[in-house]
């Protein structure tokens, strides 16, 4: 059986070409991490890679480890799959020994906390938001690769603070940096960048070991990142990258989406292949997302292969902002009752101080959530406590059989029949050893529980974890490379979405890719609202509902109405 078996003809012309430089345009739900594991694993089957040579780099732990556990299914393990900052470290700790004769700095691990000392240092009383927002700053300015004098030629300020007082206090930071001999986050880069380009015997070393280079989300690569990957290259132009101009929701953070626009100006023999084939969402999704994305620069116009059968789309206006709230959770409540799981379900929004309101309505509706962005999953204490338990159950001899003993060890965690009622740690805790049980439910009837704690122990380190049977309450940046069958996405108003400082036209822009994202992650629903009022404030429908406009929206309410649209 080939790895080219499976795919459409787009995904098989992307993953039989296994020398570079290639760029595989990949529109929302059109298979590209499918694509870049079996392009993957055809280099393997073929011998034209060693996975050890290969390097696939991500942008986030999870999506690194569910690209391992995919190739893990097509039968290629050894392959680095990390994101930037992974490969990065790994690297710097492997050779810093072998350069200095001690070990590489340790990381800081939290900012803020490092920047607060600083400004005591220079007689700047902060509080905690100024220094969050100071810490963005540095980030951007690393990853921009920006000196601290170039920055201050920006003119970037910091809510009242002036630019020398910003200046002063990042000279502060990296001082108190570098006497306690630490690195953050952004410095592991830079790092690795500058050991790369003053030592030219790691340089050799880190070239020789990997030979063919993959980049996901390749859009979202930041001028530090793509000077790294380049470094890495040399002269070589064994590279695949994957991306989606309509999907660049992290500008602000850095991202540069012209080096995916303009690789094949880069690498002027590149093969460029556009993924449009949309097997995610039902064409009324489709509608609504290619009329939002309309004429933007590097837009995809996106193919539904899915049968039409869901409704049109709809746009509700709701008084205020508790009214959209229980209305939303009224219309989630509908869902369940007309077979759909919970986890099928999200709920999404611009800002995380949306979520209050929603948690709450769903939790007064008997409802259980999970607002996305707490501690993962395996790192939960009950979750941790039950691995264990089940590794010593594993080793002990017993004669209860597998699934029998999973039970009898998630009950005695606090697993009942009858889930506690909804909202609090409880009901959390309960849901987490549920996944649990699931997933021994779901494995094969042959599975050992030595086997079961095993796969766990993998599952941990991917970080590949269950789906929990409750709603996701997520901000729209949190969900992109996620899907559901019924998304609600609430808050489309002036100052919301667009979010009240999107001012630029560019700024404004990466708002409107930020609501497609949104659109994209629907499968089968997407509905859409915003509220009239909140508080004392009036608010304005959003601009992007007037783009979209009535032919791939239905006003939905009695108050609703599609801004351009008659009335109803």
């Amino acid at each position: 059986m080939s790895a080219l078996d499976g795919l459409d003809d787009r995904q098989r012309e992307a993953a039989a070409v296994l020398r570079g430089p290639v760029c595989v345009l990949a529109g929302a739900g059109t298979g590209k991490t499918r694509v870049i594991t079996h392009r993957i694993a055809h280099g393997v089957d073929t011998g034209a890679y060693s996975p050890g040579r290969v390097m696939a780099v991500t942008f986030t732990a999870k999506a690194a480890g569910e690209m391992r556990g995919r190739l893990r299914a097509l039968g290629v393990q050894g392959v680095a799959a990390r994101t930037f900052h992974a490969a990065a470290l790994s690297q710097l700790n492997y050779f810093w020994p072998t350069l200095t004769g001690g070990p590489a700095p340790s990381i800081i691990d939290n900012k803020v906390r490092m920047l607060a000392h600083a400004s005591d240092g220079v007689g700047l009383r902060l509080d905690t938001p100024t220094l969050r927002d100071v810490a963005s700053e540095i980030e951007w300015r690393k990853i921009t690769m920006r000196s601290i004098d170039q920055y201050a030629l920006t003119g970037r300020t910091v809510g009242r603070l002036t630019v020398e007082e910003t200046v002063r206090l990042q000279r502060a930071y990296e001082a108190l940096k570098d006497e306690r001999r630490q690195l953050d986050f952004e410095d592991v880069l830079l790092a690795c960048a500058g050991m790369l380009e003053a030592e030219p015997r790691v340089t050799a070393a880190v070239r020789e070991q990997y030979r063919h280079f993959t980049v996901d989300e390749f859009q979202d690569v930041s001028p530090l990142q793509y000077h790294l990957l380049k470094l890495w290259l040399g002269d070589r132009r064994d590279l695949c990258v994957v991306g989606d101009a309509s999907q660049t929701i992290f500008s602000f953070a850095g991202a540069d989406a012209k080096f995916l626009l303009e690789f094949d100006r880069a690498y002027e023999d590149a093969r460029v292949v556009k993924l449009e084939r949309n097997y995610r969402s039902d064409p009324t999704v489709i509608e609504v997302a290619n009329d939002l994305m309309r004429g933007r620069p590097g837009a995809l116009t996106l193919e539904a292969v899915r049968p039409a059968g869901a409704p049109t789309p709809t746009v509700t206006a709701y008084d205020d902002e508790r009214d959209e709230a229980y209305g939303i959770a009224r219309a989630i409540g509908k869902q369940i009752a007309r077979g759909a799981g919970p986890q099928q379900i999200a709920v999404l929004y611009r800002s995380q101080a949306q979520s209050a309101a929603i948690a709450d309505a769903l939790a007064q509706s008997g409802i259980a959530s999970q607002v996305m962005g707490g501690k993962r999953f395996f790192d939960l204490p009950e979750v941790r406590t039950a691995v264990l338990e089940l590794r010593g159950a594993a080793i002990a001899p017993n004669t209860s059989g597998f699934l029998p003993t999973v039970r009898d060890v998630l009950r005695g965690l606090g697993l009942t029949d009858a889930p506690p009622p909804t909202g609090g740690a409880l009901r959390d805790a309960w849901e987490a050893l549920a996944a649990l049980f699931r997933l021994a439910e779901d494995a094969p009837a042959d599975t050992t529980l030595r086997a079961f704690a095993d796969d766990l122990l993998l599952r941990t380190k991917d970080q590949h974890e269950p789906v929990l049977a409750t709603v996701t309450l997520a901000t729209l940046h949190a969900a992109k490379g996620l899907e559901w069958e019924h998304v609600h996405i609430i808050g489309w108003s002036e100052g919301l979405l667009p979010i009240s400082y999107a001012t630029s036209f560019d700024a404004v822009d990466e708002e409107r890719r930020l609501a497609y994202v949104g659109v994209t992650r629907a499968g089968t629903s997407v509905s859409l609202s915003w509220a009239r009022g909140a508080g004392r404030q009036a608010r304005k429908p959003s601009r992007f509902l007037q783009e979209i406009g009535s032919r791939s929206l239905r006003a939905a309410g009695a108050s609703a109405r599609i801004p351009g649209s008659p009335s109803r």
